[in-house]
C-alpha cells in the first residue's frame, strides 16, 4: 500500500509509480525483463532464475576485467559466476540444465560488466525555484538507469517521506536503488535547530531514528559538543556518522577534531592545519597543494585511524565550471516538464561562482597524492539540480572526475562500488560481483579501463537480480520532473 505525506513536500508522483509498475509488468510479458520466475519453474527446469552470458565482467579483487563464463542468479542473489558461456551448456552443480530463452541475456564482446555503483552521497532534492524539495518520482528512476543501484540520501530535508519512499522500494511498489536514510541533518543544516540541545535530546533523537531504520547519520553546521554526542550515540547502534565539516571556525569542527572524536566518513575536505580555524574552510581550500607537509599531515591521520574521504570532487564544478567533464551525454533536460524548460531556458546565466571552481581544481590537484598514500574515497555526487544537471548522471562525472586526476580507472571504479559499500557497512551483500552477493550490476557499452566515460553507456541495469533497459527507464520519466504551470509552483 503506498502512503503519502501529510506535508505540503512535491506532489505528482504517485501516477508516476503507476506509470512504473505498468510499464515493468508489461516489461516482463515482452521479454526484456527476464528475472522472476516462480519457484514451481525453478523446481521444473532444475534451472537459475535468470542467467548472463558473454561479454567481461569486473573482477574487484583484481582490478580487471575477464570474459564472463555465465553469471547465474537465484533469489535476487549470485548464485555462481561459472555457469558456461553458451545457452547450449549451461551448468548448475555440475549438471547440464535447462534454462528458457526469456531468462537469459546474452551479451557481445564488446559489453562489460560492472558492480552496481554506490552512491554515499546522494541527494533527492532539488531547487527549481524557491527552496530545495525532495522529489520522489523521477529521482529514484534517474539513478537506477546510470548504474547506481545503492544511495546513502546524505541530509533529508523531509526524512518522514524519504523513509516512505524506501519502504515502497523495499516492497516493490516502486522502482529504484537501494535507498539508505540518513534522517534529518544534525546541525544547524536543520530547519529549527537549536544550540541549546541538552545532550539527552540529541541522543534522543539518534535512538527515535536508528529505531525507524536509518542506515547513518549526517552532520553538517554542527558544533563540537553535538558532534561528540551523535557519534557516540550512533555507535551505540553500530551505525556510521558522516560531516561537512569546517575549519573550527567560529565553533565548528575540523575534520581533524572530527577524527579524535571518532567520526567515520569525512565529506569535501581533508582539514587538518592546513585549514586554519581563523577563517572558514572555504577561504583555504583554493591554495592547498599535495606538497604541503599540512597536507601530508592530515592524510596520514586518515589512514592510521581508517577514517574514509567522501571526496565529491564535482560537486563544486557544477558552479560555473565549464570543462567537458560537465557535458552532457544525454539531454538530462528534457526530463524537466516544458514548463520548468522554459523557465531555465529564460533566466539569465549564473555568473561563476569562482571560489568553487578554484576549489574543484584545488581537489582534482590534490586527490591522487591522498589515493596514492594509501587513503580510502568513495564516490559522493551531492548535486542539487537547478534544472540542469541531474546528480543520477553525476557518479559517471565523479568517475570522469577520479580519472582526470590521475587515479588509475580500476581504482576509480572500486572507489564507486565497493569502497562505498565497506564505508555504508554493507559489503557482505553489495559492492562487488561474488557468489552470494545481491544481484546489483549494470552494463556498458565499451571498456572503462581503456576509457573511464564509457561507464555512461548503460544498456542494462539489475538490482537485486531484475534487469531493465536504461534507455526504457529514462523514457518513462520523460518531461516529468517538476510543476508542470505556474499553478503548482509553489509546491516545489
Amino acid at each position: 500500500m503506498i502512503r503519502f505525506s501529510n506535508k505540503p513536500y512535491c506532489r505528482g508522483w504517485f501516477s508516476g509509480v503507476v506509470a512504473l509498475q505498468t510499464l515493468a509488468l508489461f516489461s516482463m510479458l515482452s521479454g526484456w525483463m527476464v528475472f522472476g520466475q516462480t519457484a514451481s519453474e525453478r523446481t521444473e527446469t532444475n534451472a537459475y532464475d535468470s542467467v548472463v552470458l558473454g561479454g567481461w565482467v569486473f573482477d574487484t579483487k583484481e582490478g580487471r576485467f575477464r570474459r564472463n563464463e555465465g553469471i547465474g542468479i537465484v533469489g535476487g542473489r549470485f548464485e555462481a559466476l561459472d555457469v558456461g558461456s553458451t545457452k547450449d551448456r549451461i551448468t548448475r552443480n555440475q549438471s547440464v540444465v535447462a534454462v528458457p530463452e526469456d531468462r537469459i541475456t546474452q551479451l557481445n564482446d564488446s559489453q562489460y560488466i560492472l558492480p552496481g555503483l554506490v552512491d554515499c552521497h546522494a541527494h533527492y532534492n532539488v531547487k527549481l525555484f524557491k527552496r530545495r524539495c525532495e522529489e520522489y518520482r523521477v529521482m529514484p528512476v534517474v539513478y537506477l538507469a546510470n548504474g547506481t543501484t545503492v544511495t546513502f540520501s546524505c541530509g533529508e530535508f523531509d526524512p518522514e517521506s524519504m523513509e516512505s519512499l524506501r519502504k515502497r522500494i523495499e516492497a516493490g511498489e516502486q522502482i529504484g536503488p537501494k535507498l539508505i536514510n540518513s534522517g534529518p541533518y544534525f546541525g544547524r543544516a536543520r530547519p529549527g535547530w537549536r544550540r541549546d540541545k541538552e545532550e539527552s535530546e540529541i541522543r534522543a533523537e539518534v535512538d527515535h531514528w536508528a529505531a525507524r531504520g536509518v542506515g547513518g547519520f549526517k552532520a553538517k553546521q554542527i558544533a563540537p559538543r553535538e558532534l561528540a554526542i551523535l557519534i557516540d550515540q550512533a555507535h551505540q547502534h553500530g551505525l556510521t556518522v558522516t560531516g561537512h565539516l569546517d575549519s573550527g571556525f567560529r565553533d565548528s569542527v575540523n575534520p581533524s577534531d572530527a577524527i579524535e572524536l571518532g567520526i567515520d566518513r569525512v565529506e569535501h575536505f581533508l582539514g587538518g592545519d592546513a585549514m586554519p580555524s581563523t577563517k572558514p574552510a572555504y577561504d583555504s581550500l583554493g591554495g592547498i597543494t599535495a606538497d604541503m607537509p599540512e597536507y601530508r599531515s592530515i592524510v596520514r591521520k586518515f589512514i592510521e585511524r581508517g577514517t574514509v574521504f567522501d571526496a565529491t570532487l564535482t560537486a563544486y564544478g557544477y558552479f560555473g565550471y565549464e570543462g567537458e567533464e560537465f557535458g552532457y551525454w544525454f539531454d538530462e533536460r528534457s526530463l524537466f516538464t516544458p514548463y520548468v524548460q522554459a523557465d531555465v531556458k529564460g533566466r539569465e546565466k549564473d555568473k561563476a561562482n569562482e571560489q568553487f571552481v578554484t576549489i574543484y581544481h584545488a581537489k582534482i590537484a590534490t586527490i591522487a597524492a591522498f589515493h596514492e598514500a594509501g587513503g580510502t574515497i568513495t564516490l559522493g555526487t551531492d548535486h542539487v539540480s537547478n534544472g540542469n544537471h541531474l546528480p543520477g548522471f553525476g557518479a559517471h562525472r565523479e568517475l570522469d572526475a577520479f580519472v582526470r586526476a590521475g587515479i588509475p580507472a580500476a581504482d576509480a571504479i572500486r572507489i564507486g562500488t565497493i569502497n562505498g559499500a565497506r564505508a555504508l557497512r554493507i559489503d557482505r551483500d553489495y559492492g562487488s560481483i561474488e557468489k552470494g552477493k545481491v544481484a546489483d550490476f549494470f552494463v556498458v557499452e565499451g571498456d572503462p579501463i581503456a576509457n573511464i566515460r564509457n561507464t555512461r553507456n548503460v544498456r542494462f541495469v539489475s538490482t537485486a537480480g531484475r534487469v531493465h533497459r536504461s534507455a526504457e527507464l529514462l523514457q518513462s520519466v520523460v518531461g516529468q520532473l517538476g510543476p508542470r504551470s505556474e499553478a503548482d509552483q509553489d509546491e516545489w
